[in-house]
């Protein structure tokens, strides 16, 4: 294992001898579970991307639509990201056509709905907000309340799966 908070670096030093301490007291798993007891039912890319129209439709209808959402097994690998949003301009005769695309870590098959739900709200919000700024962290919470929380819990899921694989398996 690297650093063992690699996902947290920026995070409190509080928080992050909160998650050491469960590391060392080897209860990271348990308390997950206790917060996320099951995984998500969102296994095919045909119901990722039922999933992300449903969220899009109810926040950010007038935006345009996304062209291909799927699980990659690559994206963790290549682009150390968990997901991707892309969007691709074409000239189709005289007009400028976008196509917007999501990708989410194959990892999150079996994962937290919540914190599936984190993610697609984030690669979602890019459709609106490119960067990472002030008013894309206001969307990312507009659509989902509790945001900079269910992020914070991301990174410590991803830190036990890093030491120990799948809470699930």
């Amino acid at each position: 294992m690297n650093a063992p908070l690699t996902y947290l670096s920026h995070y409190s030093s509080e928080t992050q001898q909160q998650v050491l301490a469960l590391i060392k007291a080897n209860k990271l798993k348990a308390y997950l579970l206790q917060q996320f007891p099951n995984p998500h039912t969102i296994s095919s890319d045909k119901l990722l991307r039922q999933y992300c129209n449903d969220i899009k439709q109810q926040f950010i209808k007038k935006s345009a639509p996304l062209s291909q959402v799927k699980y990659d097994d690559k994206i963790h690998v290549v682009n150390n990201a968990l997901g991707l949003h892309s969007y691709v301009s074409r000239v189709q005769g005289s007009k400028l056509k976008s196509k917007n695309e999501i990708r989410i870590a194959a990892m999150f098959k079996k994962a937290p709905a919540a914190l599936l739900q984190m993610i697609v709200v984030h690669e979602l919000a890019h459709i609106k907000e490119k960067q990472h700024n002030k008013s894309f962290y206001q969307l990312c919470q507009h659509m989902l309340p509790n945001y900079h929380q269910l992020e914070l819990m991301t990174r410590i899921y991803l830190t036990e799966v890093e030491r120990n694989g799948n809470i699930y398996a």
